[in-house]
């Protein structure tokens, strides 16, 4: 199913990830290759989509390169981002990336919502989270440890009774999201720790920014090795977006997202 690939280069196996999908990288480092069997071959036509979408906006995210359908498997190849995923740098280090990393999301975020086909707002992603909680599918391990002792049904009623006041809010600042803006997505140039792209784009779409930024600053919190660094990078993210913080918004759609992966 894998294309043959130039001269002597290979494909060589890097991770399963989170969806299951298989995922391969050339071993010229040029290219990366994921492969989806089933219903995940729909998801997957999703992530062409919408890389192929963000391509031509200069913010450094991979172009699609080949698109196959074979046998009921495909397999999209996307050149590969430079860099090395924010999630490997140490807290000093990332603390010297963190302004770029907030202006990268920034311009992804200021790309005009009308031009963008995709939407991945909150009333989809409540009905998601619905059948995830249904099926019993929650990955406790997604969850903050705070809350992995309530049933799925009682955090998705407490999710449920924001609704109203939520949805009115992201009517009022729906942006373009990446939708999964944690650490391993951003590609940061480790000579210069600057942000220099985003990866992982399945989940691109028309949201409030809000869910981005909550899964940013709590993902970065398990590199942060001291509470001053935590408190430094939620100062300076709100500074560069040039909003207020609203620590309310942020809790919701953190406890949102991991009822949504399954």
């Amino acid at each position: 199913m894998l294309p043959r690939l130039r001269g002597s280069a290979t494909w060589i196996a890097v991770h399963t990830g989170e969806s299951g999908d298989r995922v391969y990288r050339s071993s010229d480092g040029a290219a990366y290759a994921k492969l989806a069997t089933g219903a995940r071959m729909a998801a997957l036509d999703g992530e062409r989509r919408r890389v192929a979408w963000l391509a031509p906006c200069g913010l450094g995210t991979a172009r699609v390169l080949d698109w196959i359908t074979v046998h009921g498997t495909a397999c999209l190849i996307t050149s590969t981002v430079p860099g090395v995923p924010a999630s490997d740098l140490p807290a000093a280090d990332l603390i010297r990336a963190w302004p770029s990393i907030a202006q990268r999301l920034k311009a992804l975020h200021a790309l005009p919502v009308a031009d963008c086909p995709f939407a991945r707002g909150l009333e989809t992603m409540m009905a998601r989270a619905a059948d995830v909680v249904a099926r019993d599918a929650v990955n406790p391990d997604f969850l903050d440890p705070q809350l992995r002792d309530i049933p799925a049904p009682a955090l998705l009623a407490r999710l449920r009774a924001q609704l109203p006041g939520r949805l009115a809010q992201e009517q009022r600042d729906r942006v373009v999201c990446h939708g999964d803006a944690c650490l391993p997505n951003l590609m940061v140039d480790p000579a210069t720790l600057r942000c220099v792209g985003l990866v992982d784009l399945g989940r691109l779409g028309t949201a409030d920014r809000h869910a981005d930024l909550a899964l940013l600053l709590a993902n970065a919190r398990e590199t942060w090795t001291s509470p001053d660094q935590a408190r430094a990078a939620h100062e300076s993210l709100f500074a560069a977006l040039d909003i207020a913080p609203d620590p309310e918004r942020l809790a919701f759609y953190l406890h949102l997202d991991p009822l949504t992966w399954g």
